[in-house]
């Protein structure tokens, strides 16, 4: 499957905030934004002018570099946000913490999303007691998440449960580091996600 290859700190640039994707460097002061808050390239200092369409363009792109996804497979979890009954806006954002890579990194057991698909591609984690290979496996209330029993000595995933505590886990998930294993207690609120996201930007861009 396609996926960026590129300098990801660029991408926080671009955006204008942290998107945490370089794991534990993003909480020290060698973080690109803390360095050059500013966006990259030749005209990155410049005074841009925004209108309106930029403005949810470039909420749609924080959204999809945040979970690490591509145009296309954004727009499949719009259409399904769209059928499904509810706010359009708040069940995308419930469908991308949903996945499993995503839920992998909430739960402590990587430093980032990429780093959590990374682990979840080599097979290194079971979902109520089978093994799951796909970062895009949707999780739902009650589901168990589990390192398979030869990889919990994989420094790599140790080292993340560690680093967990600064970050925190999320209330709606229940983690037991000594078991290497996890729950979904629920599906989270809108309230729940303190992500800087104006879901409704994206909403109106897909409804134009």
């Amino acid at each position: 499957m396609a996926r960026y290859t590129g300098a990801v700190c660029r991408l926080c640039r671009r955006e204008g905030l942290k998107l945490f994707l370089k794991g534990e460097r993003c909480y020290t002061d060698k973080c690109a934004i803390e360095r050059r808050n500013y966006p990259p390239g030749q005209h990155g200092q410049a005074r841009p002018k925004f209108s309106e369409y930029s403005i949810q363009l470039r909420e749609k792109q924080k959204l999809r570099r945040i979970y690490g996804i591509l145009e296309g497979q954004f727009r499949r979890y719009f259409q399904m946000a769209d059928r499904a009954k509810g706010v359009t806006g708040e069940t995308l954002l419930q469908l991308l913490e949903r996945r499993l890579d995503n839920m992998v990194y909430r739960m402590g057991f990587a430093t980032s999303r990429s780093e959590a698909r990374q682990l979840v591609r080599h097979g290194h984690f079971s979902v109520n007691g089978r093994k799951v290979n796909v970062p895009s496996f949707l999780l739902k209330t009650g589901d168990q998440v589990a390192v398979t029993e030869r990889s919990r000595k994989v420094t790599r995933i140790q080292e993340a449960l560690d680093l967990a505590q600064r970050r925190g886990v999320p209330d709606w998930l229940e983690v037991t580091p000594d078991t290497f294993s996890a729950r979904v207690k629920s599906i989270p609120a809108r309230s729940d996600l303190t992500m800087p996201i104006n879901e409704k930007l994206v909403v109106e861009l897909y409804s134009k």
